[in-house]
């Protein structure tokens, strides 16, 4: 007859990809008639606006636009110019464990982009773009925990109090955020914005209920042309308040928040002052909730009376290792073969990471590229770009599995010193690394109650010494017989025994 199992649904998520899609995107283009010739290109600087995401069967598939500021001299004119570019892009990625009830997390960055002049008024833009991307899947999974069964059976259970760390909770919220800034009376009135520049930071995130209560600041550094013709910049720090509903959690959950620009906006406004920025951005807030269970797991079982057969499975249980946050900084020295003056503007691009196992040390790397563009001693404006590689050693022990979210959350530090310009900057490495151990249980159970256990054979009195990490279990399911009686047999108080300890082990009556 067929055993009745209780089982317990473990619902939740599991991340079914995790990975970053690379592109290139490059588009040719002709100068606006309301912008003079191009004498020379000094920097093409851009960021990346997601507009969909959609999981399919087997793929992932991810669709915006990518925009572009150029920078670059005029031919016959004084000063600094813009030219905007706007290049759509799609792509996408195979997972064999996606399917449309996935959930998908996404950010997308440049990796760096450059601007060919082909002539006066034509140009061709390269940007090599970099999506992260992580699936999670609805998780249904049913756990035996416990049998219901008759005392005249003799069924003997071993369930054990399992915990498991994993995603509960996958929830997004769009929202609008808009702002009005003033450029300080120290700083000269602009006659055109040549860039901007926008962080989005969560400074704090809290569940209380089944809300997501979070807060943070948008970083905005606009660099612009005055009237006069300096280049000049300006950093301001917008906060913003936001709610999200989220379910499952619970108020001790681990909170991971993302949020991305969808749409960014800046323009100067028009009139005699030059000092005021409207600011209006369209935004994504992406959370992943984790949080630690515990599940009761139907591990063994056996019958003293009757013979039993038992089907088995695996069940996977995630442990947390670590979860941190390390911000090595880095200083190093970019030699551009020209005497600089001032510095004009410095940001930063993250590109491609890796992991090195060194034993019981992973270390993480991640390319981050520095450009530069200046002004030299002789009034010339000019532009310089280098790759730096920066580790992030981790003392995690092997058979982890580390995910990494690398940001550069604060500006650059550039100045002019002999020999280049020096660079100062923090790369900050947001961590988790997860341990999987597998847990084997119950499935299903049946019991033939037309065939008794032999007990003909088997000696009244048996002595058995317990060897080295041996379970009571273990013997009294070789025996057939019961952890219980073998303690009583032997006065032990608890269902434990000591290796090398000789037991005396009863027969189990019928």
């Amino acid at each position: 007859m067929e055993l009745e199992l209780e089982r317990t649904e473990l619902s939740g998520y599991e991340t079914v990809l995790n990975t970053t899609l690379f592109q290139e995107e490059t588009m040719e283009m002709i100068v606006p008639d309301a912008c003079p010739d191009i004498l020379r290109i000094l920097d093409t600087e851009g960021w990346v606006e997601l507009k969909s995401r959609e999981a399919s069967e087997g793929h992932a598939a991810v669709s915006g636009t990518i925009r572009a500021c150029v920078l670059y001299l005029p031919d016959g004119e004084e000063g600094i110019r813009r030219l905007d570019v706007s290049i759509p892009f799609s792509g996408g990625v195979d997972g064999a464990r996606l399917n449309h009830r996935c959930s998908l997390v996404s950010l997308g960055r440049i990796e760096g982009a450059e601007t060919r002049a082909l002539n006066p008024r034509k140009v061709l833009v390269r940007v090599g773009i970099a999506v992260e991307l992580q699936g999670y899947a609805p998780l249904e999974e049913a756990v035996c925990s416990s049998v219901h069964a008759e005392s005249k059976t003799g069924v003997e259970q071993l369930c054990e109090t399992c915990h498991t760390y994993g995603v509960v909770c996958v929830q997004e919220k769009p929202f609008q955020f808009s702002d009005e800034v003033t450029l300080p009376g120290s700083k000269p009135q602009a006659a055109e914005l040549l860039k901007q520049r926008v962080t989005v930071v969560c400074t704090e995130s809290k569940v209380i209920g089944n809300k997501l209560i979070f807060k943070g600041n948008v970083n905005l550094q606009v660099l612009y042309r005055s009237v006069d013709h300096q280049i000049c910049d300006s950093l301001f720090e917008l906060p913003f308040s936001q709610i999200m509903e989220v379910s499952g959690g619970g108020e001790e959950a681990d909170c991971t928040l993302e949020i991305m620009a969808t749409e960014v906006q800046c323009s100067l406004e028009s009139g005699e002052d030059g000092r005021i920025i409207h600011v209006a951005l369209e935004l994504l807030a992406q959370a992943v909730l984790r949080a630690e269970r515990s599940v009761a797991v139907l591990c063994d079982l056996y019958s003293t009376s009757y013979l039993l057969e038992a089907e088995r499975c695996t069940h996977s249980m995630e442990h947390l290792i670590d979860r941190s946050v390390k911000t090595p900084a880095l200083r190093e020295v970019v030699e551009c073969g020209e005497s600089i003056d001032n510095i004009l503007d410095a940001y930063l691009s993250v590109g491609r990471m890796a992991q090195n196992r060194e034993g019981e040390r992973l270390v993480l790397e991640a390319e981050v590229r520095a450009t530069i563009l200046y002004r030299t001693e002789g009034g010339e404006s000019g532009s310089v770009s280098r790759v730096f590689s920066v580790p992030c050693g981790l003392e995690l022990p092997d058979g982890c599995s580390c995910t990494c979210v690398c940001r550069c959350p604060e500006p650059v530090f550039a100045t002019p010193t002999a020999g280049g310009i020096e660079v100062r900057f923090a790369v900050e490495f947001r961590y988790m690394a997860l341990r999987s151990e597998p847990i084997t249980g119950i499935s299903a159970a049946r019991l033939d109650p037309d065939s008794p256990r032999d007990r003909d054979h088997q000696p009244s009195i048996v002595l058995r010494m317990v060897g080295r990490g041996e379970r009571l279990w273990d013997i009294a399911k070789c025996y057939g017989t019961t952890m219980a009686e073998i303690c009583r047999a032997n006065a032990l108080e608890e269902e434990q025994a000591p290796g090398g300890q000789l037991l005396l082990i009863p027969r189990k009556r019928a």
